[in-house]
């Protein structure tokens, strides 16, 4: 089950770059919600608690039920716009969420069993072709992150998308190949001594 953390979030009045500056002046994020077949909902977050939940791991893939004026909003952030100097948030985009919307999402992946891969244990080096994978998942069911197992690669190999286990319901957007994550490759003194040996 995702993680949902809660933000606590203002109406703002008016939408327009002038309203959107004042909202700035007075220390807050100006943002929006839509989606959900709804009117979209134009809200400020206070600066600091939503510029410390920005800089949380996996802050994309995470759901907030933001509450505006008593009333809780399910949602995924989308898009947040950086000043091109400062890199301070300057506004944010919320898609607002239920159980059964299905979302395309970055997800990191982690490298786990790598003491059980020849190719490693041989000396052999980690290539990671993908650090994310873009997956189709269900909004409430968002994984942290997919761990893909080195057991039984050797130098050479290369472990591809069909040798993941996704979790239930969760698939990868690209469907017309058999993409690469990662490869084990040679060692420079591996390839020399090969190389002296042919």
């Amino acid at each position: 089950m995702t993680k949902i953390i809660p933000l606590g979030a203002e109406t703002r009045e008016r939408a327009g770059k002038g309203t959107a500056r004042q909202t700035r002046r007075d220390g807050r994020i100006p943002a929006v919600i839509y989606g959900g077949k709804q009117a979209p909902v134009t809200i400020s977050l206070e600066k600091f608690e939503f510029t410390r939940v920005l800089h949380q791991p996996g802050f994309f893939t995470h759901l907030f039920e933001v509450t505006v004026d008593g009333a809780g909003h399910r949602v995924l952030p989308r898009d947040v716009q950086f000043h091109p100097v400062t890199d301070v948030p300057l506004h944010v985009d919320f898609l607002r969420v239920s159980s059964d919307t299905r979302i395309n999402v970055q997800v990191p992946v982690e490298f786990a069993d790598q003491d059980k891969s020849a190719g490693l244990k041989r000396g052999g080096v980690l290539n990671i072709v993908r650090h994310e994978l873009e997956l189709s998942c269900p909004a409430d069911s968002i994984p942290e992150h997919i761990t893909i197992s080195c057991e039984g690669f050797d130098v050479g190999d290369s472990i591809h998308i069909s040798a993941v286990k996704l979790p239930e319901g969760v698939t990868s957007t690209i469907t017309d190949r058999d993409f690469t994550i990662a490869t084990i490759v040679a060692p420079s003194g591996l390839k020399s001594e090969e190389g002296a040996a042919s």
